[in-house]
């Protein structure tokens, strides 16, 4: 769920210009789907002993599987999904991207196929019990995602602390050069969960759903990624990957 204000109207012109002439254009072919992710945003996608893995990895693999394709993964920052997208250097994004209407203005996306929304994350000890309680403390939030907006939108009276990884954001709060960090519900409850010290403010401040991102040139793969995600949910496969990465009773 990320570019300052996503991207400005001269960005978008301008990377949709050089579309044709990139040489890493992507090319949908009968059998491969070429997604793209910024695999730091644990337990959405993350590297583990060498290898790409996450609910949003074993989601778009049981997608592309019942679209009867197989995926080519690119790594990349997420600032740079909705650029290299327009760009067609891949045919989809899947990157806990929030469908947004500000993201909708410049690309497509599927339809919601996980429910998730902004949290703060605190040490446990600290005395913060809401968000209004941070007016006037340094809170991190990475670079371009959603958070840097609602806090600017919001909480005006918060001190941003922009950095460029998600891992980022926790570090600072452990070490205490950050009073929170806000972030996406799942990783935050990750967090939490795995590593000692930390906790989320119990209200949440925002829900939305996550979607894949499309080009909006690009009907026919959205249509198909809809279809897939409905026969994954009749055949049982979307509730497992759900209990596998966020317990059971998670929806």
């Amino acid at each position: 769920m990320k570019l300052k204000k996503l991207l400005s109207l001269a960005c978008i012109a301008f990377a949709a210009s050089f579309a044709g002439f990139s040489g890493a254009a992507s090319a949908q072919t009968s059998d491969v789907l070429n997604v793209a992710t910024d695999a730091t945003f644990p337990p959405m996608e993350f590297t583990e002993n060498g290898a790409r893995t996450g609910f949003d990895v074993d989601m778009m693999n049981a997608l592309a599987k019942t679209m009867g394709k197989h995926v080519q993964w690119t790594d990349i920052d997420f600032k740079g999904l909705v650029p290299g997208l327009i760009a067609h250097r891949f045919d989809a994004a899947i990157s806990a991207i929030y469908i947004t209407d500000e993201r909708a203005k410049v690309i497509d996306f599927s339809d919601s196929y996980y429910a998730g929304g902004l949290v703060a994350l605190v040490k446990a000890d600290s005395p913060y019990k809401s968000i209004a309680d941070l007016n006037g403390k340094k809170v991190s939030v990475q670079v371009g995602t959603k958070s840097v907006n609602f806090l600017r939108d919001n909480y005006p009276q918060i001190n941003r602390v922009e950095v460029e990884k998600n891992q980022e954001m926790f570090d600072l709060v452990g070490i205490g050069r950050a009073d929170a960090a806000v972030t996406g519900k799942p990783a935050a409850y990750q967090l939490a969960r795995t590593r000692a010290g930390f906790r989320v403010l119990e209200k949440p401040l925002t829900s939305e759903g996550y979607g894949i991102a499309v080009r909006k040139d690009e009907p026919q793969l959205k249509t198909d990624f809809n279809s897939a995600l409905a026969k994954i949910k009749a055949d049982g496969t979307y509730a497992a990957i759900v209990k596998k990465w966020f317990g059971p009773g998670a929806q």
